[in-house]
């Protein structure tokens, strides 16, 4: 089997789009050639139906909320949140309602995204499958920064990227961390996790070391371990006990892959601010929400270019060799397989 022509396992759930994004205006998203129409009820509560006018085919996307139910801009069909339809504005009365409906999938909003689940939902109640857990969006000493990534590249190349860590010099003054060394490397039929020693750039212990994010002369070179984690289908690293990062996947298609990095920068050092009240707190990480902002694009830029041209390189030349020594790309590439079996 080979790895980048995997489908994904579609009994995990995915994130699709920022809570912001969706109102009660519909949108349109994607995922592993599912297009998807979000939008919220008057109560708030997100749905997600097959972005189809069983009709004619139209995007619902393109339609209005009319009292609750999905309005197709076409001809007026509505739909409600079970993807039923409800209402035909030039129904004949000697006529009746079709006996259409279009998939309604389940939708959960949480730590600031919206998750869409694809797969059977036999599996998802038998093993009470959930998002995976993201307890530093909500806690107040952890501050937020997220990138969006969006490449022509299948999700394999994106996941070998963010677990191998020995690419650091590509990234040139947005290099948060050197001189990894993988020493530990386990793995089953759900994640795989890394153990790299490094020398990371950044030490927040100071109330002025947030500056080192925007100053070079302010960052000093010191030992911590770099963990990293493929909890399939999202992945999760750790920079010693200043830094955490999360990945979550979209994956489109074969050859397209969206996804939303997320940094945390950790206040936990500053014992003060803890005793300080939680409004102020909360004030304090919201205002300083995005601060990575510049260094985390900047990543995520100079990656994409590697990875659609790794995508290219496969497309055109699918029978040359490639040679690889990290063993952890080996492993991911087995979890992946695993997980679409």
């Amino acid at each position: 089997m080979d790895v980048r022509t995997c489908e994904i396992n579609l009994n995990h759930w995915y994130v699709v789009a920022k809570s912001t994004e969706v109102t009660t205006k519909p949108i349109e998203v994607r995922l592993w050639y599912h297009s998807i129409v979000l939008y919220r009820d008057s109560k708030g509560k997100i749905h997600g139906l097959d972005n189809r006018c069983p009709h004619r085919q139209v995007k619902l996307s393109e339609g209005k909320i009319v009292e609750n139910s999905l309005e197709c801009a076409y001809h007026g069909w509505q739909f409600d949140s079970e993807g039923i339809c409800t209402f035909i504005p030039y129904l004949l009365d000697n006529q009746i309602l079709p006996t259409c409906k279009i998939s309604a999938y389940p939708v959960q909003e949480c730590y600031g995204f919206i998750w869409v689940y694809l797969g059977s939902e036999q599996v998802l109640e038998s093993r009470k499958i959930a998002p995976i857990l993201i307890s530093e969006w909500e806690h107040l000493n952890y501050i937020s920064t997220v990138s969006v990534i969006d490449c022509e590249a299948h999700f394999s190349f994106l996941i070998e990227n963010l677990m191998d860590m020995y690419h650091g010099h590509l990234h040139n003054d947005y290099q948060p961390w050197t001189e990894a060394k993988l020493t530990t490397l386990t793995s089953d039929e759900e994640k795989v996790t890394v153990i790299y020693k490094a020398k990371s750039y950044y030490k927040i212990n100071k109330i002025w070391s947030i500056s080192q994010l925007f100053f070079p002369q302010f960052r000093s070179l010191h030992s911590e371990s770099l963990m990293v984690s493929y909890y399939y289908p999202h992945w999760r690293s750790t920079l010693g006990e200043d830094f955490i990062l999360y990945c979550l996947f979209c994956p489109i298609s074969l050859t397209q892959t969206k996804a939303y990095l997320i940094h945390f920068t950790s206040l936990n050092a500053f014992h003060r601010l803890h005793k300080l009240p939680r409004w102020f707190r909360q004030f304090i990480k919201n205002k300083l929400s995005g601060t990575a902002q510049k260094m985390l694009d900047g990543l995520v830029k100079q990656d994409i270019i590697m990875i659609e041209q790794e995508q290219q390189a496969y497309t055109q030349q699918v029978q040359k060799p490639t040679y690889e020594i990290n063993p952890t790309i080996s492993a991911v590439q087995k979890l992946i397989k695993q997980q679409v079996k």
